[in-house]
């Protein structure tokens, strides 16, 4: 009984230690140029996501190249399950990722300011994701998805002009106890966690 015991108190520690590191190398997310004078009075903001230079993993992978790799790990373990994955993939990228940034950043602002997919708005803000690490599932030892991303508020007019950049380096998903079987779940936590981040500014510069 002691043996069980102290087995499932050392698991729990290598558990809380694994996160604990990985959650160490992120940097709070903070405002590199511009200021949020311009969002005041705003009832709506556009949101767009750009993934077309995203890179995975520290190998920094292409999209296809990460896309390889994922369909032959699952093809590997479970023959003929790939095309689910790459189906759920293409659903998360076009719309699960922007859904969690816009539901919890509209979950956690106290600015008044809706964030929307679709509208005309003054000002749009771009999330063009660089850089993400999936993270893995393992029963009681997993670890979170990592997002970096850069979030610049622009005209919706004339785009070339940005007001607002804001740097979100390897944003951790919330991987909660259990974990996150599914990989593009526990991505797509990761650009929840880096909406909050954006509430939590806004509502820091808009007080």
């Amino acid at each position: 009984m002691k043996n069980g015991k102290l087995m499932k108190g050392l698991c729990m520690a290598v558990f809380i230690t694994a996160v604990t590191v990985s959650a160490g190398f992120a940097q709070k997310p903070k405002v590199v140029s511009g200021n949020l004078d311009f969002l005041k009075g705003q009832e709506n903001v556009a949101v767009k996501l750009d993934l077309s230079e995203v890179r995975f993993y520290d190998e920094n992978l292409s999209e296809q190249q990460y896309i390889d790799k994922r369909v032959k790990e699952i093809e590997e373990k479970k023959s003929g399950e790939s095309a689910d994955w790459l189906a759920d993939w293409n659903d998360a990228k076009t719309n699960r990722f922007l859904d969690h940034f816009i539901a919890a950043a509209e979950k956690h602002a106290k600015t008044g300011i809706r964030f929307v997919k679709e509208g005309e708005t003054p000002y749009t803000l771009i999330v063009k994701t660089k850089w993400i690490y999936p993270g893995w599932f393992g029963g009681i030892k997993n670890q979170h998805a990592k997002v970096s991303s850069t979030l610049t508020f622009v005209e919706t007019a004339n785009p070339g002009n940005a007001l607002l950049e804001i740097e979100a380096d390897r944003v951790p998903g919330d991987n909660f106890f259990v974990g996150t079987p599914n990989h593009n779940d526990r991505i797509a936590q990761g650009f929840a966690m880096t909406g909050r981040w954006l509430a939590i500014i806004t509502n820091k510069g808009l007080k």
